[in-house]
């Protein structure tokens, strides 16, 4: 398989052709301008820029411009038709448009019957929640190896089908880049997917066409309220995911609030994960150390030890959940337990950075109050000495957590340091003013790492905070190289840029 930067541009090799007049049959909404007969589909994307010969258009209405205003683009890289809604359809010229009220509520299902449904044949593992996606789905990700089943992960940080990885673009993909995704790994025979599954991608309905064995609820706390018009929208974006036809199982969290809330209200079978005693799947006897916990996992019928390489009581739980998620889906728990126990550590998760400096150091992609809070408190649990976090709030983003989060990191830390994370449009000092008092602040990241390491002693531990596995910062619109993790250590080590 060819390596690429965009996961999402992957398809499979030889796609099965589809004919077009056979959509109708298939998804409710459609009705068909043009004729037809003989017309052959073989892929599908919303991107004028990425047709093959034999694409389905998707053409939405957009932010600034309707896609049907690149339908001509498209048609001359060969696409064969486009899915579009009435305003589109007006502007589509030479091939059959397949016309839905709201393109967007059909868009799953018709990229999934483009692509001959290919998710039937996979086993779906898939997690949503604030804080814990990445993790769990890793987590689910080297249990499925573990146990032998051919698996791919998608997710924030990475792609991975088979030993071949792949930067994402997004959190989930869009639906036709989902779906064809879906069906290389068909071609590749991939059997289990493990998976992350964003409040919007939820909202704009690109998981719809699947249908997860298993669907994991980690917890809910405010965020993307840039996305969301209220915490009740996005609570139901989340909600959604556990609808029977979405999802066959779901594995939620009975710790969690608005945990308890969904189990309440779902209409599938259900297995909860916590600490209480109440839970189906818990952890006991937990004992923490700096590189990870061990912990007694128990479930139905289960007792068995188990171990993390991830600090903090957090990721304790995000182990819990992936195997109760495992396990409803016909995972050993004991191949489960061994495949969460021999990963290594998540890019940008808790991720230790050591060059031999006497106190420990951290990057971490916790960018919500609650994340930071727990983080703050997982690193305190292991530190000896003070607690130092280098800490920004992102632009264009729910300016109404920055103070949120400026007071969980002065809480909890013992020195707190306010820097830029990506300010993209936003005045980075404006960001940081709405933060609040009582840290240093140092607008230029770089520097500000610098002084968090100057101050840190033998037994205190640096956390840098916010952009974890990022390699860039966006300012005013031009993404730079910033990776904190080489950061960190050019500055531990004196090692200039």
């Amino acid at each position: 398989m060819p390596a690429t930067s965009d996961a999402a541009e992957l398809r499979p090799s030889h796609p099965a052709p589809r004919e077009l007049s056979d959509a109708l049959d298939n998804v409710a909404g459609l009705r068909l301008e043009g004729e037809a007969t003989g017309v052959q589909v073989t892929g599908c994307t919303l991107d004028s820029r990425k047709v093959r010969p034999g694409d389905l258009y998707a053409a939405v209405p957009g932010a600034k411009a309707h896609g049907a205003a690149f339908a001509t683009q498209a048609v001359a890289a060969g696409a064969v038709a486009v899915l579009t809604d009435d305003a589109g359809a007006a502007q589509v010229r030479g091939v059959p448009v397949l016309v839905a009220d709201q393109v967007r509520a059909v868009l799953g299902r018709v990229a999934a019957w483009a692509y001959g449904n290919p998710a039937d044949q996979l086993s779906l593992l898939g997690v949503t929640g604030t804080n814990g996606k990445t993790t769990t789905a890793f987590m689910m990700e080297a249990g499925l190896r573990a146990a032998g089943r051919p698996a791919a992960l998608l997710g924030t940080i990475m792609s991975r089908i088979g030993e071949v990885e792949l930067a994402s673009a997004r959190t989930t993909p869009e639906a036709p880049e989902l779906q064809g995704m879906f069906a290389l790994m068909r071609e590749r025979e991939v059997q289990s997917v493990a998976m992350e599954l964003s409040s919007h991608a939820l909202a704009v309905g690109r998981a719809d066409g699947c249908r997860f064995d298993a669907a994991v609820f980690t917890n809910f706390a405010r965020d993307h309220l840039e996305v969301h018009a209220t915490m009740e929208d996005y609570f139901q974006a989340k909600a959604s995911l556990f609808r029977p036809q979405l999802a066959s199982h779901g594995v939620i969290n009975c710790d969690d609030e608005a945990g308890r809330r969904l189990l309440a209200s779902v209409e599938i079978p259900t297995t909860t994960f916590g600490r209480s005693e109440s839970a189906d799947w818990r952890p006991e006897q937990v004992e923490a150390r700096a590189n990870g916990s061990d912990f007694v996992l128990v479930g139905p019928g289960v007792r068995v030890k188990a171990s993390v390489a991830l600090p903090g009581d957090f990721n304790v739980l995000n182990a819990v959940g992936a195997v109760a998620a495992l396990a409803a889906t016909g995972v050993r728990v004991e191949d489960a337990v061994q495949g969460i126990a021999s990963m290594e550590g998540i890019p940008g998760h808790m991720e230790r950075v050591d060059a031999g400096q006497p106190f420990a150091a951290f990057v971490d992609f916790a960018h919500t109050p609650e994340a930071v809070e727990k983080l703050l408190c997982a690193v305190r649990g292991i530190t000896t000495g003070r607690v130092i976090i280098v800490l920004g709030c992102g632009g264009d983003r729910d300016p109404g957590k920055r103070p949120l989060m400026g007071r969980a990191g002065v809480a909890g830390a013992d020195l707190a340091v306010f820097t830029s994370d990506n300010p993209r449009s936003e005045d980075p000092l404006a960001i940081l003013a709405q933060m609040g008092p009582g840290a240093v602040v140092e607008p230029d990241r770089r520097t500000a790492i610098a002084y968090a390491v100057a101050q840190a002693r033998p037994g205190d531990t640096v956390v840098v905070a916010g952009k974890g596995h990022e390699t860039g910062q966006e300012v005013a619109g031009v993404v730079t190289p910033f990776d904190d993790r080489l950061v960190l250590r050019q500055e531990i080590t004196g090692v200039p840029a």
